[in-house]
């Protein structure tokens, strides 16, 4: 089994750095990935659109939708948190690879809530 990410995008805010007690320190950050395509008569393998992982050229005619997609980021190894977050700034072009990870809490007002994080 494989639980691998790569994401390509910009950073949405400046990381913070968090510690819960008795637990080793984490850096977390936003990045915003962006998906576009030609609507149109024809689906994505059709009509002239060329499909590659980080690049997209659209050849026909049609307009162009875009989804930007959120991903939470934490960073939890010593030297990769630290660097992330005294460099990473927002606005930057970040390449993040890591695993996703599902999890629940319980906010401040009691609620459970799911979660799904990146862990770089």
């Amino acid at each position: 089994a494989m639980n691998r990410v790569q994401l390509l995008g910009r950073v949405g805010q400046d990381p913070i750095m968090r510690q819960v007690e008795g637990k080793n320190p984490v850096t977390i950050f936003s990045l915003a990935t962006n998906e576009m395509w030609r609507t149109g008569d024809s689906d994505v393998t059709q009509g002239g659109e060329i499909w590659y992982p980080t690049l997209l050229f659209l050849c026909n005619l049609g307009d162009i939708s875009q989804k930007t997609t959120w991903h939470r980021i934490s960073v939890f190894r010593p030297g990769l948190r630290d660097v992330t977050y005294q460099y990473v700034k927002r606005g930057a072009r970040l390449y993040v690879e890591g695993k996703i990870d599902y999890g629940e809490y319980t906010d401040k007002n009691n609620v459970r809530r799911q979660a799904t994080t990146i862990i770089a």
